[in-house]
């Protein structure tokens, strides 16, 4: 979505997608980095912590809580089937023939691996705990647990996507200025692209 020029614009201006600069991200990737700085934008480093002093288990438990309320485990979900298809199409590269065995292996091993995503919520809880101490988790889980916390809960996703909706529509418009400006600053030069 980002930067992605419509096809329309690009029959009109003799430009093919091959022109588009690689480095400009999909609205997947912007809503990813979006997600994750949601998450981390709440983590800074408490000065009454000692660094490397271990979190309490109060303070995992604390923390394990507000990742569930925020629906943070549920951006693990896709890991361990993305881990096991990527492995699957290596094998699939080994032999082709192998597609029927392999797909049955990838679904049992989802299924016996799939509990191992817990491990990941441990991981975060106890990241979470290094960055507050447990009065400051309890402050944050009450508030998402209040009112206002669950309607943040339920409406922070919606403002997102529209975020990221918007900030694609934007990087269309600004895509097009830019290639009409190219166009014209390399017109100038005496090349007509």
């Amino acid at each position: 979505m980002i930067a992605r020029l419509s096809t329309r614009y690009l029959s009109t201006r003799r430009l093919s997608t091959r022109d588009v600069p690689s480095c400009l991200v999909s609205a997947r990737h912007v809503l990813a980095a979006l997600a994750v700085l949601a998450l981390l934008g709440m983590a800074k480093p408490v000065e009454a912590q000692t660094p490397g002093t271990p979190p309490t288990a109060a303070a995992i438990l604390l923390a394990k809580q507000i990742i569930e309320i925020k629906g943070v485990n549920k951006l693990f979900d896709p890991l361990v089937r993305g881990v096991i298809e990527k492995v699957k199409d290596q094998f699939m590269q080994t032999n082709f023939m192998w597609a029927n065995d392999l797909n049955a292996v990838a679904a049992q091993l989802e299924k016996e691996y799939a509990p191992r995503e817990s491990e990941l919520v441990d991981d975060s809880a106890r990241i979470y705990a290094s960055h507050f101490s447990e009065d400051e988790l309890r402050q944050i889980l009450a508030f998402y647990q209040s009112p206002l916390g669950r309607k943040m809960v339920a409406e922070e996703p919606k403002a997102l996507d529209e975020s990221v909706a918007n900030a694609g529509n934007w990087g269309d418009k600004l895509s097009e200025e830019i290639i009409d400006r190219m166009r014209a600053e390399m017109k100038k030069r005496g090349h007509d692209i």
